[in-house]
């Protein structure tokens, strides 16, 4: 490598034809990478490396977690690097797994940099030292190959120079996959810009063999018949002759089990009692971010270190989490996806899952992070009821039917000019989440493209292509019965995982069980909690009180539909900061509240399980008010109506007034974005004033409704109760989400 001498940089260039020799500096690099002398590469990592330095291929390797994916690109780097070739550039996917990469190479003497979201401001200096040849490896999220200056400036620079493209958790580039990112497509602009014989290599551990032939389509190869060891060539393809490369998938150190238990307190309590005896600090995996940050308080409070980490946990934290579980000062991290792949602790000794995957490619990628470099790593399932309908909602946020893409695309194609995606969000029917995702797939696609200022139309003709979509979702729906097999049924859970990603070496044996699981060995001897320890963890998670913080800035652009909103709410139209009981995607109360707002279930009064929280809410958060104001429900008056006059009667105030829809207005939709919820809260919502409110000024009010989801509602009636005179105004509701 050039610039100052380091561990590869002493490796001299070897000929081409000498493979022999070849591989000895190979494995020089990786006992430096590994800080070993005993490291040597394994005969299907030589046969990978080999491919690409000395036959310049494409590869595609689908190997299990452990296997040693990352060895064979940073090998193949200082290999390449000492005959002159240019940096290599891994796209990969997390920042945990960016700083696991850098930090691995360091120690093999490979200068590695990454540009991602969290280091901008070091982004120049970066590319400097890239372009000057004093950087080995350069690590790029995918989101950076969508960004204009970068796809413009940048990407052109480096497709000319790179000596090696490597795109790490290939999985992610296919739309068949459980984690399907529309970025990671980008990745073909890249390959097409490559010089003739640049290598490439695809790495993941989760692909079944659909998922990976559409990878392979998507990075320009194909799938090849296999060769002996489970190495595949032949033929060669349009682009280039490329290896495949599909191993087996046993964990011999995973101890697969399930355990079902009755209900959630239940399931938090065996998690108190039994994490305490499995060996190591590991990962304990909750669905939603309410559910893990419930989970992760409830442990603390019976002794054990434990934090929280979601997708709301602030980088910095999130850094400071991984380096504490890195370092076992915690017993674990209770985590959603956000913590996922790439997260490097060899000695990971167990995963726990609180709730299912939809998917058992997801679930296998999850669970893989254990064990790698131990003899025996717990991996536990506790299933529950409610499973099912949180995967219901995260499917319910893919990607959007024909009309609003349709929708979408002339919203842009009539403005005549570029678009944010706030100043695209009022002009189309699409929550942000959504209309970001499309607008990805659609610049993949052709049909739009990102550049300075917003989004714009290309004038390319987009085909709604409705039959792979059905396919897709019933993939998904096949993907979620598996999940349901794997806890149910009576097959060895490793070969059932096995089978569910196609392995190869499966299908030679089919009867092969793994002889640790609970189906093949019994259960664990772990004990179920006692009755004290269930009431425990049910009081906890029952605790209601969710704070609810004003919202303080209209969106953008709501002129373009009415709306004469705009810019920073003033300070004497905000609402006080207000509670809920709890989120809808929590545990405990959030269960209910998800079967009350669920729309076959009935009008009525507050159920009874909910009253008590309601009570002790109010009574913990004591606001100092003179009324109540109620925001009237069409969907649920008798709901809203009961509960405002319970609230007042726990507070000991009058009810004062009510916010109506104006005569003739529907009723308000959930299922729309910020700007157009908005839209419709300000042109239907008006203030009726009972006779107890003739001393509004100056008073403070609390002000009901059933639940908050954009917030809009809470936020349009405190204007009109401000502007009516209110000092004060605290919102109170059952449910948020």
């Amino acid at each position: 490598m050039s610039g100052p001498a380091g561990t590869l940089a002493r490796v001299t260039s070897p000929t081409v034809l000498d493979r022999s020799a070849l591989r000895d500096r190979a494995e020089e690099i990786l006992r430096a990478l590994v800080g070993r002398e005993d490291a040597a590469l394994r005969e299907d990592q030589w046969v990978a490396v080999e491919a690409l330095v000395a036959d310049r291929r494409r590869a595609l390797v689908v190997q299990r977690t452990g296997w040693g994916k990352s060895a064979v690109y940073f090998v193949a780097t200082g290999l390449l690097r000492a005959t002159g070739a240019g940096p290599t550039v891994i796209v990969s996917p997390l920042l945990a797994l960016m700083r696991n990469q850098v930090a691995a190479a360091r120690r093999a003497g490979i200068r590695a940099e990454t540009i991602n979201s969290a280091n901008t401001a070091e982004w120049d200096q970066v590319l400097e030292r890239v372009g000057s040849g004093a950087t080995d490896v350069l690590l790029v999220s995918p989101e950076r190959l969508t960004n204009p200056g970068f796809r413009d400036e940048v990407l052109p620079h480096l497709a000319r120079t790179t000596g090696l493209l490597v795109v790490d958790e290939a999985h992610c580039v296919s739309d068949w996959g459980h984690d399907f990112r529309p970025d990671y497509r980008r990745i073909r602009d890249l390959l097409v810009r490559l010089p003739a014989g640049t290598p490439v290599l695809a790495t993941t551990a989760t692909a079944n063999a659909r998922v990976s032939l559409d990878v392979a389509e998507q990075l320009g190869v194909e799938e090849m018949s296999p060769r002996p060891g489970g190495a595949g060539s032949g033929g060669g393809s349009s682009r280039a002759d490329v290896l495949v490369q599909r191993g087996p998938l046993d964990r011999p150190s995973l101890h697969l089990s399930v355990v079902e238990l009755g209900d959630q307190a239940a399931r938090v309590a065996w998690l108190a009692r039994t994490l305490p005896q499995l060996e190591g600090s590991g990962i304990v995996y909750c669905l939603t971010v309410a559910a893990a940050e419930q989970v992760a308080a409830h442990l603390r409070s019976t002794g054990l270190a434990v934090r929280s980490y979601t997708g709301r946990t602030e980088p910095a934290e999130r850094e400071q989490c991984e380096e504490d579980l890195q370092a076992n000062r915690v017993k674990a991290l209770v985590a959603t996806s956000a913590l996922g792949m790439g997260f490097d602790k060899p000695d990971l000794g167990f995963v726990v899952h609180l709730g299912a995957p939809s998917s058992p490619i997801a679930y296998y990628q999850q669970v893989g992070r254990a064990g790698r470099a131990t003899r025996r790593a717990d991996v536990v399932l506790l299933p529950g009821p409610e499973d099912q309908a949180i995967w219901d909602w995260f499917a319910s946020t893919a990607f959007p039917p024909e009309h609003q893409v349709r929708a979408t695309l002339d919203a842009l194609a009539t403005a005549g000019r570029p678009l944010s995606t706030a100043a695209l969000e009022p002009r189309v029917d699409l929550r942000r989440s959504r209309l970001e995702l499309l607008l990805k797939v659609l610049d993949v696609d052709g049909a739009v493209r990102r550049v300075p200022g917003g989004w714009t139309t290309t004038g390319e003709p987009w085909h709604h292509d409705a039959a792979r979509y059905a396919r897709v979702d019933a993939a998904r729906r096949a993907e979620e019965e598996l999940m349901r097999q794997y806890v149910a049924g009576p097959r060895c859970r490793m070969a059932f995982l096995r089978a569910a990603l196609d392995d190869p070496e499966l299908a030679e044996d089919p009867d092969w069980t793994c002889g640790r699981c609970d189906r093949c060995a019994g259960p664990p001897p772990w004990s179920a909690p006692s009755d004290d320890e269930v009431a425990g963890a049910r009081a906890r998670l029952a605790a209601p009180g969710e704070d609810l913080l004003p919202r303080r800035q209209w969106p953008t652009g709501m002129d373009t539909l009415g709306v004469s909103l705009s810019g920073r709410i003033p300070a004497d139209e905000q609402a006080a900061p207000g509670r809920a009981v709890a989120r809808l995607d929590a545990l405990g109360h959030g269960t209910a509240l998800r079967e009350l707002f669920d729309p076959r279930t009935p009008d009525g009064p507050v159920p009874v399980a909910l009253r008590q929280a309601v009570r002790q809410v109010l009574q913990a958060w004591a606001p100092e008010v003179d009324g109540v104001v109620v925001v009237a429900s069409q969907a649920r008056p008798t709901l809203v109506e009961h509960l405002a006059a319970g609230a007042a009667g726990v507070l000991g105030v009058p009810l004062v007034g009510t916010l109506r829809p104006v005569d003739g207005m529907p009723a308000a939709r959930h299922d729309v974005n910020s700007a157009q919820r908005l839209a419709g809260v300000a042109r239907r919502l008006e203030l009726d004033l009972g006779a107890a409110a003739a001393g509004l000024p100056g008073r403070s009010v609390l002000l009901v409704d059933d639940r908050v989801d954009s917030g809009w509602t809470l936020t349009v009636a405190t204007r009109l109760l401000r502007r009516a005179g209110a000092a004060a105004v605290h919102p109170f509701v059952l449910g948020v989400g």
